[in-house]
């Protein structure tokens, strides 16, 4: 834990923003997507449906690993990661540890005051206990050795570190779409359909591949299915006859 805590320390820290999520949304070397908040896709809702994510907005948008991610979920990586990983010590069980984080994405940090329950925080949060995992355990990444080594007295770097082995689109919000509640839903829904011809210019943006892979990785991690949302199917549900969005719109 001593490792943990000085890494963490170092690039997350006890902060409203992690050090690196900071770094990446404002460092020059750095290509970011930064969407103003009355542009975000919360703005124009009921304030009553959106609560505090229309007066926030969203964090800027980068690649990594051809993912591209809000530059939240490096801060869910580290500072979420890390206390998973704590619990699962204490647990040795990582579907116990996982309770908490689903009752954070529940309550105060999630869908209590926004609405919004993250399926990708958590499971940001989960590959960032499995990289602290991976600092001292082999085969956590499948197929390669831990990072640090126990050698004559003194921690060494066996092999680097590489996003690539953490993230996925299953970090993605527009592949593995948020579960909105009752007020938010039918909002989120009709913003949606807003974007079916992006989807029609460009679909294979928005296939998710190996996903039974996937889900079997995160099954155990109370990920809330929310496919319908996904625009492949909601697109083609609303060509195929379902409701209109100018009477989903008339519906709020």
């Amino acid at each position: 834990m001593r490792v943990v805590n000085h890494i963490y320390h170092s690039i997350g820290g006890h902060h409203w923003v992690d050090r690196l999520e900071r770094w990446a949304m404002n460092s020059p070397e750095v290509e970011k997507l930064s969407t103003p908040r009355r542009e975000s896709i919360y703005s124009d809702h009921p304030i009553w449906a959106t609560r505090v994510a229309a007066l926030f907005g969203v964090g800027p948008t980068i690649k990594v690993n051809e993912v591209l991610i809000g530059s939240d979920k490096l801060g869910h990586f580290l500072s979420q990661g890390r206390k998973f990983y704590r619990r699962y010590l204490r647990y040795g069980d990582e579907a116990r540890a996982a309770e908490h984080s689903a009752y954070t994405e529940r309550a105060l940090f999630g869908q209590m005051t926004t609405g919004s329950y993250s399926n990708a925080d958590l499971v940001a949060n989960y590959e960032g206990h499995r990289f602290y995992r991976s600092l001292f355990e082999d085969d956590i990444v499948p197929g390669k050795p831990a990072i640090l080594k126990w050698k004559d007295g003194l921690w060494i770097i066996q092999r680097s570190f590489d996003f690539s082995d953490h993230v996925n689109v299953y970090w993605d919000e527009a592949l593995n779409i948020n579960h909105y509640d009752q007020l938010l839903y039918p909002h989120m829904k009709a913003r949606f359909l807003q974007y079916c011809d992006n989807y029609q210019r460009r679909p294979a943006l928005y296939t998710v591949q190996d996903e039974a892979q996937l889900k079997a990785r995160y099954q155990h991690l109370q990920l809330r299915e929310t496919s319908e949302l996904r625009l492949p199917n909601l697109c083609q549900a609303n060509s195929a006859g379902g409701p209109s969005l100018a009477t989903l719109e008339s519906d709020q």
